[in-house]
């Protein structure tokens, strides 16, 4: 496959809005799916309409058995801005100054994050530009993300006086609380080298490279056994919001049950008779 700007291959829209220009796309090939922010023109931004296309595309590849992992790639030099601020303004006429609009919107946002979570296909990131704010959050959610090089990373509400309370909760799980505090205090923009020595993203690649390296992590970890990815990503968010005894309690009753399962048996006879394993 090629950039994610110039995304081909059987892709199809999931959603178009008349007017909005905006379109998501699909792929699927090699057991991985892959969802396209395609509205370059507005910054891919997370409106409405975007979240709503890009949670159906997810909820699709989640039943569909084909898929085994997802790649969430970009076209343009802006992998997302964040909300859609002029969506956003616009409200501010409504009966209730836009309260019951904004409260959809969030809503929205967090469930969307929370699906990217909950999935039980491991979600990658494939961020060939800027990510800032809701879109910095976005990044943050996925499960592994490649950057570009030339990619940037930024929650820069506060220098509009709508502090990234929503981007600060992913953040905040994925960076230490100082560089995740000075990325929300600051509002500056970090370069891909410092997202991958804070812990943002896991590598950095030429721009040309990037949706190729996402596509062939994808592809590794779609070859893996199923259910045995789904038990592992599971446990990984649950356990970490555990205290520690808490924790290691759960995990080992996880690895019981993971023990009892058909894969489990496959692999480690497979590994014991020194042959490949044939994944039930």
């Amino acid at each position: 496959m090629s950039a994610p700007d110039t995304l081909e291959g059987g892709e199809r829209p999931t959603r178009a809005q008349d007017g909005a220009a905006l379109v998501v796309t699909e792929t699927v090939d090699a057991g991985v799916g892959v969802i396209t922010l395609a509205n370059p023109g507005a910054r891919n931004a997370l409106s409405l309409a975007m979240m709503s296309a890009v949670q159906e595309a997810l909820d699709r590849y989640r039943e569909q058995d084909d898929v085994r992992a997802i790649v969430l790639a970009a076209q343009g030099t802006v992998f997302c801005a964040g909300h859609d601020l002029k969506e956003l303004t616009v409200r501010r006429a409504d009966a209730d100054g836009g309260r019951a609009f904004y409260g959809e919107t969030m809503q929205a946002c967090s469930a969307l994050m929370m699906s990217i979570v909950r999935c039980p296909k491991p979600v990658i990131a494939a961020v060939q530009g800027t990510a800032t704010a809701a879109g910095c959050q976005l990044v943050a959610s996925c499960d592994l993300a490649i950057a570009a090089d030339t990619a940037s990373f930024c929650t820069p509400g506060v220098n509009i006086g709508l502090f990234c309370s929503t981007p600060m909760v992913a953040l905040s799980r994925n960076v230490s609380r100082k560089q995740a505090m000075e990325m929300l205090l600051l509002g500056n923009m970090i370069e891909a080298g410092d997202a991958l020595a804070w812990g943002l993203v896991n590598r950095v690649v030429k721009r040309q490279d990037v949706l190729a390296e996402a596509l062939g992590l994808a592809e590794v970890i779609a070859a893996k056994p199923k259910g045995t990815v789904a038990v592992g990503k599971e446990a990984f968010y649950k356990q970490m919001e555990m205290p520690l005894q808490e924790a290691y309690d759960f995990a080992a009753s996880v690895m019981v049950d993971n023990m009892l399962m058909a894969e489990a048996r496959e692999g480690i006879g497979a590994f014991l008779e020194k042959r490949p394993p044939n994944w039930p």
